[in-house]
């Protein structure tokens, strides 16, 4: 699985689950922003040298959808150090790239 993808599922689960009681799968509309974001990776014009999001040039999600990933990983970024330090790592690495 494409580690962007991992990232974004891991913390979209974090965040669902602090917010919206899901303990297992993703309440519909966390469901819905963890599809779109899928969608959105696999069209992304850099294909394997994407950057992150906030780094990049050109921003493929729709507003609404932007503001929702916003707050979720301004909630699930901090946390993801304690629960999935390996990924966070990894993360962090790359969007100190330029």
């Amino acid at each position: 699985m494409n580690l962007e993808v991992r990232t974004v599922e891991v913390m979209i689960h974090l965040y669902c689950r602090a917010h919206h009681g899901a303990a297992g799968d993703l309440c519909s509309d966390c469901a819905g922003l963890l599809d779109y974001a899928k969608e959105r990776i696999a069209k992304c014009p850099f294909g394997e040298e994407k950057p992150v999001c906030n780094l990049c040039k050109v921003h493929c999600y729709k507003p609404q959808s932007r503001d929702q990933i916003k707050v979720v990983m301004r909630y699930a970024g901090p946390r993801m150090l304690y629960r999935y330090p390996i990924l966070a790592i990894r993360h962090l690495i790359r969007s100190k790239h330029v």
